[in-house]
């Protein structure tokens, strides 16, 4: 009990040692100390004099009026009291100007900080984020807005390493209400600032903040995406990758969608190299235009498990509102939670060969996995969705 007894003491002076050493806890130990004694004075000169203070009340109340008001309720007859009472009107004026200052600066702070990205943002669910950055970001960030007609600028989080040019991309109007985290967005603690827990998608660009090479950009889109399904196995992931070497990786952290930005370019170059104008195709077909292009829609509940033959009939009739039906997407959303689940599905046959060819189905599956005009007796399996083409006047 001694030992913690003198460890207190020794803590308790060692801050008082620091506090002494410290010009702004000075101050604070030291503006108090001059009012107290100021009124001190006035006390014991002024309840003579006939000024009016009579009582230690009537003192305290002109030091309250002089300190905070910053006037004279009582005229100070003698020159001792005059000379506290004028040391406590500026003594005031110091403190007050010292608080305003300390305020304004806490609240400039908080904001240099949010508009950083260094703080935590709001809480938010089913919100969609964006990690990396890369020149023409601007350009990327109008197109998923012009193909996503549902999501508002609000409900987008960007997560990067790239606090000067997001600073200037939400000057623009447009995207002022975007979210911004400052950070590496392989890091928990990044993800966590944007609320991964509760998000509803996630999109991984090839990151471009820093100079890193071709390998650690893909590198590190690998890595964001373990970390990602790691603390939120149930999220929508999307990557981007430059180059093939990754993607085998990627594929094993049950990423949804994978982009290979050079395998698309490479086969739009060779497409336009025909000269049978495919680019062209292609370019009208992924059309940022959220109503025309490549449409992926809901199948209704009642032809899942029927023949795709009898949904193409029903398809067709509804062609000027949804428009052409090319085929199907199997496997769509988060597939890889549903896989999990029927392994441990497979896994309770009581047929151990059934279930050896049951897991080799399953885990051979191919999560958003498109199929182009099935054929009629193909049946519709749970998890798909129907891939249409529209055009801005379908017939």
């Amino acid at each position: 009990m001694k030992q913690k007894k003198k460890k207190k003491v020794n803590k308790f002076f060692r801050a008082v040692k620091l506090a002494f050493k410290d010009p702004i806890s000075l101050c604070y130990i030291a503006i108090p100390l001059i009012i107290f004694l100021a009124a001190v004075v006035v006390y014991k000169v002024e309840t003579q004099t006939g000024s009016g203070i009579e009582t230690k009340f009537d003192t305290f109340y002109f030091m309250c009026v002089a300190v905070f008001a910053g006037y004279f309720e009582y005229v100070c007859e003698s020159l001792p009291g005059r000379a506290a009472a004028i040391t406590m009107l500026i003594t005031g004026m110091i403190l007050f100007s010292f608080i305003t200052g300390k305020v304004a600066s806490t609240f400039i702070d908080i904001q240099m900080q949010h508009d950083k990205g260094l703080q935590k943002i709001k809480a938010m669910k089913g919100h969609f984020i964006i990690c990396g950055w890369r020149s023409g970001f601007d350009n990327i960030l109008e197109s998923v807005f012009a193909s996503n007609a549902d999501l508002t600028p609000d409900m987008v989080v960007l997560v990067n390493e790239a606090p000067d040019e997001i600073e200037q991309l939400r000057a623009d109007i447009r995207f002022k209400e975007v979210h911004y985290v400052a950070g590496d967005f392989t890091d928990e603690s990044a993800l966590r600032r944007a609320h991964i827990e509760s998000a509803a998608r996630v999109l991984v660009i090839s990151d471009h903040s820093k100079e890193y090479s071709e390998m650690e950009i893909d590198s590190r889109t690998v890595l964001a995406i373990m970390t990602i399904e790691s603390m939120c196995p149930g999220i929508y992931t999307a990557a981007e990758l430059m180059g093939h070497k990754f993607e085998k990786h990627l594929r094993m952290t049950h990423c949804d969608e994978i982009i290979l930005t050079q395998e698309y370019e490479q086969n739009l170059l060779a497409a336009a190299a025909g000269g049978k104008g495919y680019s062209n195709v292609i370019s009208s077909l992924i059309s940022d235009d959220s109503d025309t292009g490549i449409i992926i829609d809901l199948i209704p509940a009642n032809y899942i498990g029927q023949k795709y033959g009898a949904f193409k009939d029903f398809s067709w009739a509804q062609k000027k509102e949804k428009g052409i039906l090319i085929g199907l997407l199997l496997n769509s959303g988060n597939f890889h939670i549903r896989r999990k689940e029927a392994i441990r599905e497979a896994q309770k046959n009581p047929n151990v060969k059934m279930v050896i060819d049951d897991l080799k189905k399953v885990k051979t599956l191919k999560s958003n996995d498109p199929l182009i005009k099935p054929g009629n007796d193909f049946i519709i399996p749970k998890n798909a969705k129907a891939i249409y083409v529209r055009g801005k006047s379908s017939v």
